[in-house]
């Protein structure tokens, strides 16, 4: 499959709306429904920062949960924390986790409560996800010009 079909059959959803946050969990968090998908890359971009940012707080670093409906309780993807939070130096820097769907994995997918700190400003962040169709998969950070990818 060449680089124009593939982009005809990515599936592509906000999971969380740009947004400015100061001390708190960010608005609007959203799960993205990968039926169909055999590869999932979820994107989370960091504007202009001078807090940090975890999951639940600016302590732990993010990462990925999963469900098998739109209101189940959300479980941990084993392996996806990501190496540390997003520091409050990470001006401009785009983070990647890969999710494997041939793997047993459910449907929905989420980051888990995505949370800035306390700064003067705050956290500029946005997270997006493409599901990929089968065997056309970019597969490292590198490739895909990330700071960091997780894969899991």
């Amino acid at each position: 499959m060449d680089l124009k079909s593939i982009l005809k059959h990515v599936a592509i959803g906000q999971m969380l709306p740009p947004q400015l946050k100061d001390n708190g969990a960010f608005s609007g968090n959203m799960y993205f429904d990968s039926a169909g998908c055999a590869g999932v890359l979820v994107l989370l971009t960091i504007g202009v920062t001078d807090a940090a940012m975890g999951s639940t707080s600016d302590s732990t670093p993010p990462y990925l949960e999963e469900c098998d409906t739109t209101n189940g309780t959300f479980t941990k993807i084993t392996g996806s924390d990501l190496a540390a939070v997003v520091s409050a130096t990470d001006d401009n820097k785009t983070i990647g986790w890969f999710v494997d769907r041939t793997k047993t994995r459910k449907r929905y997918l989420r980051i888990n409560a995505p949370t800035a700190g306390d700064g003067s400003t705050g956290v500029n962040a946005a997270a997006i996800a493409i599901g990929f169709p089968e065997n056309e998969i970019p597969i490292t950070a590198a490739a895909m010009g990330l700071k960091e990818l997780v894969q899991v």
